[in-house]
């Protein structure tokens, strides 16, 4: 028996108008992007103005739904079944260009152009630690502040930790104020005569050892960088606390997205409770690539006992095959020693290849009476050999099938067993599943299906 969860009911969610923001989150390698794209064509066809922020390397997403590529900019995805009044977009994070609208956004141009030539800069916002969840908040809030989508639906970044995504706001604010950015901006701060003196009698002691540590080159960079990013380091924390609070109003909702596997379900259990720390939203979770059979009645033990006794009686078969075999060859031999052995003692030839004698009449009715009753006994036996090896080779098939079924079941049955840990924890988590698909999904027709199978699906229950 399984433990029974609340149904998560997808439809609803994605029809109610208050819904304005759908987070699919979880550890890498689960299927959010292929959910949140699924969700995405489902919403649109259902009449709500959508758009897919996906932050996922591989671009999967444009490849499924027919766009050659994505970018920072929303693309609208052709294809879309229109009728009930929806659209859908679709964009994939740039995170270095979030970055430059930032900074153009929110500084004069002098500023910004001394921030984007800056070399400390360009290293920050091609792959700085943490950079790319911020940037990903920044351009939800983005998006939502635009206003021409009434459902956004982000896929969050492919991180080491599905919490990357939350905590990325607090890291920057903890970066913003750390000692030793606050060091590096006292300058700045300060300006003049008496911004040049301390500088060259408070940062004499530490610009030598930091010198060694990280360049004289790459310490002047950083500080120009800080000077220059002053007036934004405000800013950048006021959008995040902004985003941070929208991921809390009641028009987002959170959906933890895993795989019937023990570490992926435990990286949703932190996921889970985290949210709830932080009053945020959950929806549900999305179970996916789970697999069943459509004969789960036979267990895998009766499974493996079926093939074990069709194997048997496969091999006991080619034995007795074998051996009747032997004696049909045997009784033909012997027949054709008879043969012989009256057509020396007669004086006559028997004209084997037509079947009939040329010399005495009695000799040729009697001799081809017995080649013809032999020769059919000699095909008999040997039609019950070959009747023998279909049969053996028919059941060894079937045996193999079972096998193959009962390793399903197997499988079926550890996936449970990893779901009811996870649903005894937190019971009232509603949880629907999605079904393992043979290969990937590369279009909008399999978008489609798992659009279904999140609407129609039901958690395994008892």
């Amino acid at each position: 028996m399984s433990l029974e969860s609340p149904v998560l009911a997808i439809d609803p969610l994605l029809d109610d108008q208050r819904t304005r923001i759908v987070v699919c989150c979880g550890s890498g390698g689960v299927g959010k992007t292929t959910t949140a794209a699924a969700l995405g064509v489902r919403a649109a066809e259902r009449g709500r103005t959508a758009v897919v922020l996906t932050i996922d390397p591989a671009r999967r997403l444009a490849q499924s739904m027919g766009l050659t590529e994505l970018d920072n900019t929303p693309r609208e995805v052709a294809g879309i079944d229109r009728s009930a009044g929806g659209s859908l977009h679709a964009m994939m994070l740039d995170m270095k260009r979030t970055f430059d609208e930032v900074v153009v956004q929110h500084s004069d141009p002098e500023r910004a152009r001394a921030i984007l030539e800056n070399p400390f800069y360009k290293s920050l916002s091609a792959g700085f630690a943490g950079t790319q969840e911020y940037m990903a908040m920044e351009k939800l809030g983005q998006l939502r502040a635009q206003d021409a989508w009434d459902l956004i639906i982000v896929d969050t970044p492919p991180s080491r930790s599905a919490l990357d995504f939350l905590d990325a706001p607090k890291r920057l604010g903890s970066f913003l104020d750390g000692r030793f950015i606050k060091l590096l901006m006292a300058p700045a701060k300060v300006g003049g005569r008496a911004g040049v003196k301390f500088l060259n009698i408070g940062m004499s002691m530490m610009t030598g050892t930091l010198s060694k540590v990280m360049g004289a080159g790459l310490l002047r960079d950083i500080q120009t960088f800080v000077a220059a990013m002053d007036t934004m380091f405000g800013g950048f924390r006021t959008r995040a606390d902004a985003t941070y609070r929208l991921l809390q109003a009641p028009g987002t909702a959170f959906l933890v997205v895993a795989a019937p596997e023990r570490d992926a379900l435990r990286e949703a259990a932190y996921f889970v409770e985290r949210l709830a720390d932080e009053d945020m939203p959950l929806a549900g979770l999305v179970l996916n690539r789970v697999h069943g059979s459509g004969a789960a009645q036979l267990t895998a033990e009766r499974a493996l006992a079926a093939a074990e006794a069709l194997e048997d009686y496969a091999a006991d078969s080619a034995e007795e095959g074998g051996a009747e075999g032997s004696d049909g060859a045997g009784g033909a031999e012997e027949a054709r020693s008879g043969a012989a052995a009256e057509n020396l003692a007669g004086g006559g030839i028997v004209d084997h290849g037509a079947g009939h004698a040329d010399s005495r009449q009695s000799s040729r009715g009697g001799t081809g009476s017995t080649a013809g009753t032999t020769g059919t006994a000699g095909t008999d036996r040997a039609d019950g050999a070959d009747d023998a090896d279909s049969t053996g080779g028919t059941e060894r098939l079937a045996a193999g099938l079972l096998r193959l079924h009962a390793e399903r079941m197997q499988v079926v049955a550890r996936e449970r067993r990893t779901r009811d840990r996870f649903v005894s924890v937190h019971p009232e988590v509603p949880m629907v599943d999605v079904t393992a698909l043979p290969g990937d999904v590369h279009d909008l027709e399999g978008l489609r299906a798992i659009g279904q199978e999140l609407a129609e699906g039901q958690p395994a229950a008892a």
